[in-house]
């Protein structure tokens, strides 16, 4: 009998999610104290240098906190996700509920539309996971 844990059933469901979005460069699950809860790769291509997965999941939980709090005192409602493009490319991130979320880095020549709705239906499919849903 094979025995699955949650953590490999999460990091199963960003490699898929990369596959089917060529123009992401690798994802992580990130609680909301900034805490890598999975990743794929396990080193994220950051453009010109390697960006180490705990970076990319501290800088995600602190966009969460900051985007609540904006939303909130402007009276906006709740986060449906953040997208914040450079001229290299662009992260996006998905709350996933209140202590998780979905950060994804993607390439410059990404089909921004189309990667903007695999990383949602990835966030959702996540949460149901964490949720012990599956």
């Amino acid at each position: 009998m094979t025995t699955y844990y949650r953590a490999d059933i999460l990091e199963n469901s960003l490699k898929e999610l990369i596959d089917q979005a060529p123009g992401l460069q690798g994802a992580v699950i990130v609680s909301s104290e900034g805490f890598v809860v999975a990743a794929y790769p396990n080193e994220l291509s950051g453009g010109r240098q390697e960006t180490s997965t705990p970076q990319v999941a501290a800088m995600a939980a602190t966009l969460v906190a900051l985007g609540e709090t904006t939303l909130s005192r402007l009276s906006r409602g709740e986060i449906e996700r953040m997208l914040i493009e450079g001229k290299e490319g662009a992260i996006v991130v998905y709350p996933i509920n209140a202590n998780a979320a979905l950060a994804a880095l993607l390439a410059k020549n990404a089909k921004v539309g189309l990667t903007l709705l695999a990383v949602a239906r990835a966030a959702e499919n996540i949460g149901h996971i964490l949720n012990g849903r599956s």
